[in-house]
């Protein structure tokens, strides 16, 4: 993974250096067991998504014709080869942290999780009863012939055991989803006995065909293909297309690394797969179900939660559009609640002077507080407008319920537009006050979403600044198509004016260093991969601007090279909370400027999404920011330096407070 001599680092490849970083956490003994366990659970659902979503991609560049393949940059074979040495060097780590960290802590904590091999009498009896009243009814199985394969499917991301016999046949058993995965077995001796379900169901298949069965799962192809469709429903287009995901074509075979070669090989034929498709991986599979591991004994073995704080002034608000009028509000999630964005809806819905409400939803919950809310607003003779965004990854179905619940109760409901996404994050409500219209905004960097809001970090601003909520109007009128380009001074607005006045930005700064003046920019993304802001950033270095980046996941900048980026530092915090706000900060002279929003700089954030971000004119909101963004910028526990060789080394290894906890006790 050595790219020095290199200008931009492969996203794909960046991005296994993040869920290399998630796995660094699984082996951090400075957090607690099972949180390292969440830890591993984590990498395991992000190796899932994307071999689902990634790896697709680039096996579709694979069918463009030859002449046209020759042309790009990214040479698809090649990069598949180098994402397969990767994810197999990762895996190995995975298995090392499992087998020689995580197993003992556990036993050290009198649990055990023990393999079928290892069951005494009384566990093989309880595990015997277990099957026949959990498991027996439920199971798949799936036995095909040397000759013919017709018919056999396995489905996207499901568990199964599979074995061959002595004619060559193969038999698949599918792992029952609605049984828990873990099951507590009888103790013995202090210990607390934990087994996968997966083992109960070899310990009983094997005594049926005296054979030994292995793990597999199958990851196909996720991407729906719809984003360059430009005629057509395109709500009617995702739902119809849903189902592909389970029919998708085959990127990744997770196969227990003790698999006989016999039986690979004929996975090769079954599966219409090559070697690169065939990833080694450890006993056993879905390891994202460590999410739900139980604990039987009377250990903490998690974080202490920290329950999200509530701000004196909402607490003591009996009216949140006053206070709201006389001053800007800022909450930081998770550290305080998400309560009052769905109190602010809750009492918009009620209010009798409110008129409109206009709202984007991208990824919004499955028992969506603020979706009721908005249903409640109709009721109330409320116009509601609400963009649905049917193209979030995953979210779609979820999207279109909610989507389809409003509109039958009377919302005007607005669909994805073809071609483009609509990430922002943005509400907007219409007041009558004193015989006129007074508008209020919320701008946020993260979703409508109550679930995700306890475990991303982000901002939510609260304004009925005109400079600001004026121009958000005019945003939701391009979504409404009334207004094909908003015109505004103050929000930048992708793909309008975003990426220009961010060169506009970074171009001021070096005229600065140039001068021989002070010049900065500091920045906190998700991720950053624009080519274009990339050099950017690079011509800044070489004119002495002194870039400070902060990037969780993906970062294709290669810093500190010689001529290139020796003034740019990158860190990345991956802590107990997803690193989720977007901060942009310019020193612009002293007199410093600051925008928070929705949009990582990739191209398809500031090219071929709408995303709403919102300079900070606030000075007690700008401080607060700022010192949040010192913080992790400071950060000597949880923060990685990602540097020309992305290889994840700890700015420090204190085991004093990280920075998300001291932003917490901050508040």
């Amino acid at each position: 993974m050595t790219f020095k001599d290199s200008t931009f680092f492969n996203r794909d490849l960046s991005w296994l250096r993040f869920n290399h970083r998630v796995l660094q956490e699984a082996a951090d003994q400075r957090n607690p067991l099972y949180e390292r366990l969440k830890f591993l659970a984590i990498f395991s659902s992000n190796l899932d998504e994307f071999f689902e979503v990634r790896v697709s991609n680039i096996r579709q560049i694979k069918k463009l014709d030859k002449p046209l393949r020759k042309k790009l940059i990214t040479k698809p074979n090649k990069l598949l080869k180098e994402i397969k040495k990767e994810v197999f060097r990762q895996q190995e780590e995975f298995g090392k942290i499992y087998e020689k960290q995580i197993l003992p802590a556990l036993k050290e904590n009198g649990i055990s999780i023990l393999s079928f091999e290892n069951y005494t009498k009384a566990h093989k009896d309880f595990a015997e009863k277990y099957y026949e009243k959990h498991l027996s009814g439920a199971l798949t199985l799936k036995l095909k012939d040397q000759e013919s394969q017709d018919g056999l499917f396995i489905e996207n991301e499901k568990l199964y055991l599979m074995t061959m016999t002595p004619s060559q046949d193969l038999i698949w058993v599918k792992i029952p989803e609605d049984s828990d995965r873990f099951v507590i077995l009888p103790s013995s001796k202090g210990q607390h006995h934990i087994s996968f379900v997966d083992d109960i169901l070899k310990c009983q298949l094997y005594q049926f065909y005296q054979t030994p069965f292995y793990s597999i799962k199958i990851s196909r192809d996720a991407e729906l293909y719809i984003e360059d469709e430009y005629s057509g429903n395109l709500l009617e287009k995702i739902e119809s297309s849903l189902s592909n995901r389970d029919t998708g074509q085959v990127t990744r075979a997770l196969i227990d690394s003790t698999m006989p070669s016999d039986m690979i090989q004929k996975l090769h034929k079954v599966l219409d797969i090559n070697d690169t498709d065939i990833v080694p991986g450890g006993r056993f599979h879905n390891l994202k179900d460590f999410f739900g591991f139980p604990n039987p004994t009377d250990h903490q073995l998690s974080f202490q939660e920290l329950a999200p704080k509530k701000q004196a002034a909402f607490v003591k608000a009996k009216n949140l559009f006053k206070l709201i009028k006389t001053k800007d509000r800022l909450l930081q999630f998770p550290y305080e609640s998400f309560d009052e964005v769905v109190r602010f809806v809750e009492e918009a819905a009620k209010d009798s002077k409110v008129t409109n409400i206009k709202m984007t939803l991208y990824r919004v919950s499955k028992k969506s507080a603020i979706a009721k809310a908005l249903l409640s607003a109709v009721q109330n003779g409320k116009q509601v407008m609400v963009f649905i965004e049917t193209k979030a990854r995953f979210d779609e179905a979820n999207n279109i319920k909610w989507g389809k619940k409003l509109a039958e109760a009377g919302a005007n409901v607005i669909y994805s537009y073809p071609g483009i996404k609509v990430h922002s994050k943005i509400m907007y409500i219409e007041r009558a006050e004193e015989n006129k219209t007074q508008g209020y905004a919320y701008i946020g960097t993260g979703n409508f979403n109550e679930k995700t809001s306890r475990i991303y970090t982000d901002y939510g601003l609260f304004t009925a600044n005109g400079k600001i909520t004026k121009e958000l109007s005019k945003v939701f009128q391009v979504l409404e198509r009334k207004l094909i380009v908003p015109k505004t001074k103050n929000l930048l607005i992708s793909p309008f004016s975003s990426r220009s006045t961010f060169v506009e930005l970074i171009e001021n700064e070096i005229d600065l260093a140039n001068d021989g003046k002070p010049a900065s920019i500091t920045l906190k993304l998700n991720s950053l991969q624009d080519q274009k802001m990339i050099k950017m950033l690079y011509k800044a270095s070489n004119a002495g601007v002194k870039v400070r980046l902060l990037v969780r996941g993906i970062c294709c900048l290669v810093a500190g090279v010689e001529g290139q980026s020796e003034n740019i530092f990158i860190t990345s915090v991956v802590d107990r909370f997803l690193e989720h706000g977007r901060v942009y900060m310019f020193g612009n002279g002293g007199k410093e400027k600051m925008y928070i929003g929705s949009a990582d700089w990739m191209t398809r954030n500031l090219d071929h999404r709408i995303e709403v971000i919102t300079p900070i004119l606030d000075p007690d909101i700008f401080q607060e920011i700022k010192n949040s963004v010192q913080l992790q910028l400071d950060d000597h526990v949880k923060a990685r330096i990602v540097d020309a060789n992305q290889e994840n080394k700890y700015v420090g290894t204190s085991k004093d407070e990280g920075s998300q906890l001291l932003i917490y006790n901050g508040l």
